[in-house]
């Protein structure tokens, strides 16, 4: 996978945003406007969504729109020596108030990703189609999940894809206080010890700011990503433990309601 320029006649464009066809190219992410907006159209295959976070790009759209593919500048990232945890999530995580597993229920965590927002009438681009391709992903080892549990209930979790030495975080949710706070420190340890270069936050947002996050400029986070991917992917199923989980709850697409 690669950005080479892309010919004229294989992609429609109205400049800035480029219209895409059912080849599965994207045009070179320097190329987006201003807000980051790329390109508009294509779809949510495996091979389509992989090319584009090679090529540091994503999409992000409601129900309403058709795909949008993304491309911030200055994006935001956090390099997992560089996290910040404040005194107060510290003393929770020592508490061991949450039981945190790692790929245990993917489609549960992106499910409830979308509902809360549902619930907080803030709108969501976690439709159906997203659900059912990052589950996809999911099924082939690129994305990952990490959750919360409080008295045997999902509390909180997050998940995102990893590709190569490069974590993309696509979003979290939190049922009790700090339950995602607690499962993303658990992932940058983790991650830390696996030695990736970075977690790609997309754009700017407080919560990851405090987190330890900053912005840099897009054509440095290319350069980085680019050279994240001189090792092979850490394809599978991830686990905090060496040892298969022994009660694992029941995972199954929900739909959105």
């Amino acid at each position: 996978m690669g950005g080479d320029i892309i010919p004229s006649e294989k992609i429609k464009t109205s400049m800035p945003v480029f219209y895409l066809s059912d080849e599965h190219i994207f045009p070179q992410p320097n190329l987006a406007e201003k807000e980051g907006l790329l390109a508009v159209g294509g779809d949510l295959s495996e091979e389509r969504l992989l090319l584009a976070y090679h090529m540091g790009i994503f999409p992000w759209y409601s129900d309403e729109e058709p795909v949008l593919w993304w491309s911030p500048d200055p994006r935001l990232v956090l390099y997992p020596e560089e996290i910040k945890v404040s005194k107060t999530l510290e003393k929770i995580i020592k508490k061991e108030k949450f039981y945190i597993t790692m790929d245990q229920a993917f489609a549960m965590v992106i499910s409830e990703c979308a509902q809360i927002r549902a619930e907080n009438n803030e709108g969501t681009w976690i439709g159906e189609d997203m659900i059912k391709a990052y589950c996809g992903l999911h099924e082939s080892g690129y994305a990952h999940s990490v959750e919360a549990w409080y008295k045997g209930e999902l509390a909180g979790g997050l998940y995102g894809v990893s590709l190569g030495k490069s974590f993309f975080g696509e979003s979290m949710f939190t049922r009790i206080s700090n339950a995602s706070n607690v499962a993303f420190v658990k992932l940058v340890e983790y991650l830390k010890e696996l030695s990736f270069d970075m977690i790609d936050c997309q754009v700017r947002t407080e919560h990851m700011i405090r987190f330890g996050a900053r912005e840099i400029q897009r054509d440095r986070f290319l350069q980085q990503l680019k050279k994240s991917f001189d090792v092979p992917t850490r394809k599978g199923r991830w686990s905090f433990e060496t040892k298969e989980i022994s009660h694992r709850p029941t995972q199954t697409h929900t739909d959105m309601p």
